[in-house]
């Protein structure tokens, strides 16, 4: 085990790739922003703990967006697209709905052929029905005569009147989101019902609900945004690809994985963690623990424990029924001379018999096997439970302890940042070495295991050191009665520890993201070496085949 001082020399092994806890800049980099680009929320005045985690991961590509920076979003390109196509508004909403908001489809699709694009979407140029100047108009749905003025009509021009529209709009926004690809109600025509009738004669009860399927069809039908998933945020993220790390923050402090919606999981893949998840929540561990812990009682069939030395079960209720634990035949067959109250020499004979063989290994395979997963199982929680201390001491840390800190040392609360950026390494440190007993339960290959537990044990290794310097170094330092001298040597420490923890996990990361791939390249290297060691053997008339050659020959 290397001691700290080994650990802080070194510092200089540091990598410079880009790495997944740093932007490459510094906090200020992070914060600056254009001063033409719309303020989306993301970067605010009181910053939370997600966003500071975030700051600590590879680039921002993505962006939070409140409801209003949607709507915006939203109206921008609809006044985009109704200006290019010269349409109205409500025309230029309904084509962006029917191709999912992509304005570069609709551009595409009504250039190439507008004809096509207005009959497929309901956007009619010219009525299909012709009605005659004065007199009265029938309602399609009433079948009430009504004078011209008293009817509507879309673009396709069969009238009804204004009573039958309200219930006919009422009725699709209470039917759910279908209301926004709503058509005319006379069967079979194609005609498009846009906003603008639904600004006439929707209530205002119906209009909040037809503006909020409106809105959320906007993240929805677009593949570059998706809902945060914490239970009551209205946020949403928008996601920037060419990038293989998919973890975000939002600003209500959910991280999730933005491809899955899990919980940011990276650098493990979104299957492994489907898979992780679907066996801590299946019954089959609770079947392998029946199976490795108990047996099946011989006379009802119920799986019994065994939670006493003495072999001499009993049955519960109503059954009662009194058998040996190891040979499962009735205890009155049993005494003294079959081996007593903790032996059987019935089993013991039966067994060498081949007859208990078959019981046993699936027994034990199931032991080994619940055994294996209990062990992966009780880390990934147990860094789970570390990661949530975690977060709570730098919620109390910023809080009290570095006013408090800042007093007795006098020392600014500016440059005590190095204490939070410790926080913010062990809280995203936590969360990676959770994930990796995850990637460790599903890796089978022996060479790749053994290289991938030295990894996790340096990185675990570093960060117990910085977890624990962090912790309880610093607590001497909040006791003390007035400034010490040793301060300056616990910030050095702290920052080299913070530092070089953050190498190891970048170390550890990078070699999972390659599946490993080193191990594969020096097996590839030392075949070749084998390889090349033959040949030159066999060619060089050294070995012993070519000693036996020239014997051979002689003969």
């Amino acid at each position: 085990m290397d001691s700290e001082d080994d650990l802080l020399g070194a510092h200089d092994m540091e990598s410079g790739e880009d790495d997944f806890y740093s932007g490459g800049g510094s906090d200020d980099d992070y914060n600056e922003t254009d001063g033409d680009e719309p303020d989306y929320g993301f970067v605010e005045e009181d910053v939370d703990d997600s966003v500071m985690i975030a700051s600590h991961r590879s680039q921002i590509n993505y962006v939070v967006l409140k409801e209003e920076d949607i709507r915006r979003l939203q109206m921008d390109d609809i006044g985009r697209v109704s200006m290019v196509l010269s349409i109205s508004e409500a025309e230029a909403s309904v084509l962006l709905l029917h191709y999912h908001w992509s304005v570069s489809k609709v551009h595409d699709e009504w250039f190439a052929d507008e004809e096509r694009v207005r009959k497929a979407v309901g956007i009619l140029e010219r009525p299909v029905v012709s009605t005659l100047d004065g007199g009265e108009l029938t309602c399609g749905i009433c079948f009430e005569p009504f004078q011209r003025e008293e009817v509507v009509s879309l673009a396709c021009g069969h009238p009804f009147c204004s009573t039958c529209w309200t219930g006919y709009i009422s009725t699709t926004i209470n039917d759910g989101p279908g209301c926004l690809m709503l058509k005319c109600p006379e069967p079979s025509c194609p005609a498009a019902v846009g906003q603008d009738m639904f600004e006439k004669f929707a209530s205002k009860e119906d209009k909040e609900k037809y503006y909020k399927y409106f809105l959320r069809s906007y993240i929805e039908d677009n593949r570059k945004m998706k809902w945060c998933p914490a239970p009551g945020c209205e946020n949403a993220i928008e996601f920037t690809a060419g990038t293989s790390n998919y973890d975000v923050s939002c600003s209500c402090s959910r991280s999730f994985c933005w491809n899955c919606t899990e919980e940011a999981h990276r650098p493990v893949d979104c299957h492994t963690v489907a898979q992780w998840i679907r066996k801590n929540s299946a019954e089959s561990e609770n079947m392998n623990w029946i199976l490795a812990n108990s047996k099946p009682c011989p006379k009802c069939k119920r799986p019994i424990e065994k939670n006493h030395g003495c072999m001499h079960m009993t049955c519960t209720p109503p059954c009662k029924y009194e058998f040996c634990w190891l040979c499962l035949n009735a205890w009155t067959a049993h005494g003294e001379r079959t081996g007593g109250f903790y032996a059987c020499n019935r089993y013991e004979s039966a067994k060498q018999e081949g007859l208990y063989d078959e019981a046993e290994k699936r027994r034990e395979m199931a032991k080994n096997s619940l055994e294996r997963y209990t062990h992966y199982y009780e880390r990934w929680a147990s860094n789970q439970t570390s990661r949530q201390k975690a977060v709570e001491d730098l919620q109390k840390a910023q809080l009290e302890k570095l006013e408090k800190l800042s007093d007795i040392q006098c020392t600014p609360e500016s440059q005590l940042k190095f204490i939070t950026e410790a926080w913010l390494q062990i809280i995203e440190c936590r969360r990676v070495l959770k994930w990796t007993y995850a990637y460790g339960y599903y890796l089978p290959d022996h060479d790749k295991k053994q290289f991938f537990e030295y990894l996790q044990g340096e990185a675990e290794s570093g960060l117990e050191r910085l977890h624990k310097c962090v912790e309880k170094e610093l607590e001497v330092f909040l006791n003390a009665e007035g400034s010490s001298d040793n301060f300056n040597h616990f910030r050095t420490k702290l920052t080299g520890l913070t530092s070089i923890t953050k190498t190891y996990f970048e170390n550890l990361v990078k070699a999972l993201e390659n599946g490993l791939a080193d191990v594969d390249a020096t097996q590839g290297a030392s075949s070749k070496s084998t390889s090349s060691k033959s040949s030159k053997t066999k060619g060089g008339g050294k070995g012993k085949g070519s000693y036996k050659s020239k014997n051979s020959d002689g003969n």
